[in-house]
């Protein structure tokens, strides 16, 4: 069952949340609707394909995806990618140091003039044609955690889907739920973020360059979305977080 996200007129935004089963971490996947125009953000693995093809029938033809959206080239983001393929003449966007690596995902062939490697500086992608194109933009947002990674921003929605940045883990999160004040909901984020975030440095590049956006809604790859007071909350907590190599030191660089 999707969670809608946004719904204005031809253009929406909708969430899958509980593909992945007790198997695999949670994840979210997401679609995105312009009239005659999808993109899907996200696929996930293997574990999500069945439910999510099914799913997204109900709200809009999986064969007619315009674009296979991917932050990073982790499995739990695009390792269904060969059945995707398969059932769909969508190109994928993902960044140009992933471009040779997502093939791995696929069958020998299957992704040859299918993938558009996004450049480090990102893109303001234009999916679609006619009345049906929309515009979405890849924001670079490398070592949150991937070398080369990226999230996606729509204009029309307000929405910054952020990948691993911004992800809640656990039993207690309830994904379909939004998070309006970021105190309470740290207990399920900052263990994740101070281990997969690479450092701070990057982090406040990331709050300075996010800040120049109007966001409604933070949504990330895993666990609840942030709205309201919790997106500048957030924006300010990993602007001063400690996290990956600023924590890093001889102890943790010991022969076993």
């Amino acid at each position: 069952m999707a969670t809608i996200l946004f719904k204005q007129g031809r253009h929406q935004c909708l969430m899958f949340s509980e593909l992945s089963g007790s198997e695999g971490v949670q994840s979210n996947q997401f679609l995105l609707v312009n009239g005659g125009t999808g993109a899907i953000l996200d696929p996930g693995g293997n574990l999500a394909y069945n439910e999510l093809f099914l799913g997204m029938a109900e709200h809009f033809p999986p064969q007619r995806l315009a674009a296979i959206l991917a932050s990073h080239a982790d499995p739990d983001i695009i390792a269904s990618l060969d059945r995707w393929l398969t059932a769909t003449e969508a190109t994928v966007y993902i960044s140009r140091l992933w471009e040779r690596f997502a093939p791995h995902f696929c069958k020998p062939g299957k992704t040859r003039g299918r993938i558009e490697g996004l450049d480090d500086g990102g893109a303001r992608l234009k999916l679609g044609s006619g009345e049906d194109r929309f515009e979405l933009w890849a924001l670079p947002a490398h070592f949150l955690h991937a070398e080369g990674n990226f999230q996606f921003y729509d204009p029309v929605s307000r929405i910054l889907f952020s990948g691993d940045l911004g992800a809640s883990l656990g039993g207690a999160v309830d994904p379909t739920q939004r998070v309006r004040e970021l105190g309470p909901h740290l207990r399920h984020m900052e263990a994740f973020h101070r281990r997969y975030m690479v450092s701070n440095k990057v982090l406040r590049l990331w709050a300075d360059m996010v800040s120049q956006l109007p966001i409604d809604l933070i949504v990330p790859q895993h666990g609840a979305p942030l709205e309201g007071p919790a997106v500048q909350q957030f924006i300010e907590w990993v602007r001063e977080l400690p996290c990956g190599i600023d924590l890093m030191g001889s102890a943790q660089y010991q022969l076993p």
